[in-house]
């Protein structure tokens, strides 16, 4: 179901309904303190709607004044069902022009609807941007493929006839509110939106795609949530490795429990840890930036906040290394798997900390810090699978060695699908765990990343395996659901990816680390940027995803999403004699990577980049360059070829 608005009725009643008593629905309705320019905000919006729609009387139209949208995690100041048509309408008090931004935010508000409320699914859904002091404006209505209008901006003056044209220009139909009302809401946020809802004290279970989700994810959320109560209340230390289907939601878990309790003074302090540094200062920024504009503090002090709940597993170790028992009872490691091993982690110690006896894996390590609690503790892994590409990575035998010859007290609870072969864990099986204790309920089973894409894992799991047949089986499941195509042209390609982006769904370039000889197209992997600004930076800003100029590579975008994406394709993972080839350029040639833990990260780089995109992707595979030999057009031509033949339509328009 919908959630309800702060202030709902049929529309005869809201006409004859007095301003004043409005107005107390909604204040009462307001669960934070209100400011002066809040309810004059109001009291403008209802006397210019109460003007405008007097005429209307049809008794199955109804109203609702700031609605929630779960997804977005803001209220749509305005819905109105009026004539078989959802009119939803945003008002900038006080302001003369329409801003982009304005635009962006009013059509995401109708975007959502459509997409993730089932009652809204086959409605005509007309967003229009009311500014309070603009001129009258020319109405201009057009409605795209989906039933979804772009965004009317109007006037007061013109707010009624604007109504009327559209109602003349639609037919009508009838639309029954508590039915509407009661279908299922079913959003599929982003994990920055999922991460502000959580922070903003929203239940987890009202951000999730569907029932599935929900059962699944309230359920793992509910089993840690035991594990951790037994183990305050019995005084003992525990870890859990939870495992999770791609975009299944683990880190969503874990960001759930970490939300839950964020404060020092909760019995339960956690923390979430991950060590991939772009997501944890993407998530950082985002919740700082939600919590300055939603309950007005500075940002230093709102990142102050999100810095201590969302920690980057290197500075939680390096504020440990004196001795010191760190303050939170609970530890949520993001993607345990790819925790340093005893290798990689004593080489940093001992050349970058000047630790020149250090020998332990991170697994060990951050064990070993939260074991210096005196009574109890908990560590919460979460495991997932053909995600690594960095070296040095140590797999769940990492932990496993920790637990059995350091920390053999400590409780170990694990999914039961820890052992079935898509995980890291190189030839491990349940006899490792002799003391532990399987739980179902710690796997996540349904992935939840795309709303569009259920097959797109198993598509790009085979594509990047070279299973032609495979890979087309699954593509043609995506066919009208998410779209995919390939192209020779960048400038084609940017242009669809333009041409696809509405409201303030996000667009960017992506491209392997290895991909050095896409600069002659003017791709430059190597690059500095700042993830913080090219994820959540406005779109008028050139260092934002969204102006199509900077490119993110496998480093920067892992973990995190884009609605549409432009994947650049490089001779670095080529497809030749009926398979790939695993290639790097060094100094001035392209040399053959021959470890085969090179060959498995870059298989897994493109693994990465090929699922970052939540609604559709455009594949960039160069011409090459004749007179190049580093870039010689048989580098990519077999590369554009075996995407055909995988079912990949080629871009045309």
């Amino acid at each position: 179901m919908i959630n309800p608005a702060m202030y709902s009725s049929p529309l005869k009643t809201f006409l004859s309904e007095t301003t004043e008593s409005i107005l107390g629905k909604l204040t009462s309705a307001h669960t934070q303190t209100l400011q002066n320019n809040a309810t004059r905000a109001w009291a403008s919006e209802v006397a210019l709607l109460k003007q405008a729609l007097a005429t209307f009387q049809p008794n199955n139209a109804h109203i609702f004044i700031e609605m929630y949208i779960p997804r977005v995690g803001r209220r749509a100041d305005v819905i109105l069902v009026l004539e078989g048509v959802i009119f939803v309408i945003e008002f900038k008090v006080g302001t003369k022009q329409f801003y982009s931004a304005d635009i962006r935010q009013c059509h995401g508000y109708a975007l959502d609807l459509k997409n993730f409320h089932k009652g809204s699914h086959d409605k005509v859904i007309i967003p229009i941007l009311l500014a309070t002091q603009a001129q009258e404006t020319q109405t201009t209505l057009t409605i795209d493929s989906d039933k979804v209008a772009r965004v009317i901006c109007a006037s007061p003056n013109n707010l009624l006839s604007t109504i009327n044209h559209v109602l003349e220009k639609i037919e009508r139909t009838r639309i029954d509110i508590q039915t509407w009302l009661s279908s299922g809401y079913l959003p599929t946020p982003t994990i920055i939106e999922a991460a502000q809802a959580l922070y903003s004290s929203h239940n987890v279970a009202d951000i999730t795609h569907s029932e599935a989700d929900k059962t699944c994810i309230v359920t793992t959320s509910k089993k840690i949530n035991e594990i951790i109560e037994y183990s305050k209340n019995n005084k003992r230390k525990s870890i859990c490795f939870v495992t999770g289907v791609p975009g299944a939601g683990k880190t969503l878990v874990g960001l759930n429990i970490a939300s839950q309790h964020s404060s020092a003074d909760d019995a339960l302090y956690s923390v979430f840890l991950s060590g991939n540094g772009p997501l944890v200062s993407v998530l950082q920024e985002a919740l700082a930036k939600d919590q300055k504009n939603s309950i007005k503090i500075a940002i230093k002090d709102a990142r102050r906040k999100t810095e201590q709940m969302i920690q980057n597993i290197h500075r939680f170790r390096d504020t440990h290394l004196d001795g010191s028992t760190p303050p939170e009872k609970v530890a949520i490691f993001d993607e345990a798997q790819r925790a340093w091993n005893k290798e990689q982690a004593s080489s940093f110690m001992q050349k970058k900390r000047n630790i020149p006896d250090f020998s332990m894996s991170e697994p060990e390590l951050l064990i070993e810090f939260m074991n210096r609690h005196d009574d109890w503790s908990v560590i919460v892994a979460l495991i997932g699978g053909g995600q690594e590409i960095y070296i040095g990575e140590v797999g769940l035998s990492g932990w496993i060695e920790a637990l059995e010859h350091r920390f053999s007290h400590w409780d170990v609870y694990y999914s039961n699908k820890l052992f079935d072969g898509n995980y890291i864990t190189d030839g491990l099986s349940t006899k490792s765990f002799p003391q532990a204790k399987s739980i179902a309920g710690l796997h996540l089973s349904t992935s939840m990343r795309s709303f569009r894409a259920e097959h797109l894992s198993n598509a790009i799991h085979h594509l990047v395996d070279g299973d032609t047949l495979a890979t087309k089986s699954e593509i043609h499941h995506l066919k009208n659901q998410y779209p995919i195509y390939i192209t020779r042209d960048l400038k084609k390609a940017k242009q669809w990816i333009r041409g696809q982006q509405r409201g303030n769904e996000s667009t960017g370039i992506i491209a392997s680390s290895g991909a050095l000889r896409l600069k002659p197209e003017g791709i430059f992997v190597k690059n500095e940027i700042e993830p913080r600004n090219w994820f959540l930076n406005d779109f008028e800003d050139v260092r934002s995803s969204n102006f199509l100029e900077d490119v993110a590579t496998e480093f920067q975008v892992q973990g995190l999403e884009l609605d549409w994406c432009l994947v650049a394709w490089d001779a670095d993972y080529r497809y030749i004699n009926d398979c790939f080839e695993h290639w790097q350029f060094k100094g001035s040639k392209w040399q053959r990577r021959k470890s085969l833990d090179n060959q498995r990260y870059l298989k897994n780089a493109y693994r990465v980049l090929l699922t970052r995109a939540r609604q559709g992707m455009v594949i960039f595979v160069p011409n090459g360059t004749p007179e190049y030999i580093t870039r010689a057009p048989r580098f990519y031509d077999n590369t554009y070829n075996y995407l055909l033949s995988c079912g990949i339509e080629p871009l045309t328009t």
